[in-house]
């Protein structure tokens, strides 16, 4: 079953400003074991999406990750085999090795619940957002979030590639609710860097501006 992420427990910046959320159980799941590893982490996609916008349901966690080939013995004996599948060691290495897209997943037994891993590589916008990373405080536990730039503009590139109109309203839903949190300078540059003009074009319409 899905957990939904909702406005039933509060969690906040360090900053000050606050958003909500709802079971903990994806975080309690993955995040824990990240924080206790010291891995460099942001949660990006949806769940992201729902820091800073609106609840909704979700039994996936996506995750990029600053994971180095010493990393993955560690990573693999924190999510054992008992409680999760994860790739073989010689595959998580291969992804690392990739330029970009490089990417695994682990999967929890018990929930089914799954958190997609993406490689930090040479990808310019994964590491503006790894040194731009909120850090939340989630049941006392630090939560690292992308910072919600990053969020739109991946929401922007997956629209341009398949048109879903979900990441226009995930995109629209963080307009109304966080409007104040985004450097919008800053992010028209990186549109226009990212040649997604004509996508925020929709999304701003799609919310209404």
């Amino acid at each position: 079953m899905p957990i939904r992420i909702g406005p039933k427990k509060s969690f906040r910046k360090r900053s000050g400003s606050f958003s909500y959320m709802g079971e903990p159980n994806l975080f309690q799941i993955f995040i824990n074991r990240l924080n206790k590893l010291g891995v460099r982490y942001m949660v990006t996609g949806a769940v992201a999406a729902i820091v800073y916008g609106e609840p909704r349901l979700t039994h996936d966690i996506d995750l990029v990750i600053a994971l180095k080939t010493e990393d993955i013995e560690k990573v693999l004996e924190s999510f054992s085999p008992k409680e999760f599948y994860c790739p073989p060691q010689e595959n998580i290495n291969l992804e690392i090795k990739r330029a970009s897209r490089g990417h695994f997943n682990i999967i929890h037994s018990e929930t089914g619940f799954k958190a997609d891993c993406y490689l930090m590589g040479q990808d310019e916008l994964h590491h503006w957002g790894m040194l731009n990373r909120k850090e939340f405080i989630v049941e006392g536990e630090p939560i690292w979030v992308a910072p919600p730039e990053y969020v739109i503009l991946r929401k922007l590139e997956y629209y341009k590639e398949g048109k879903s109109q979900k990441h226009l309203m995930d995109i629209a839903n963080m307009l109304r609710v966080s409007s104040h949190q985004i450097d919008f300078p800053q992010l028209q540059d990186k549109i226009r860097s990212c040649s997604l003009e004509r996508e925020w074009i929709e999304a701003k319409g799609f919310s209404g501006e």
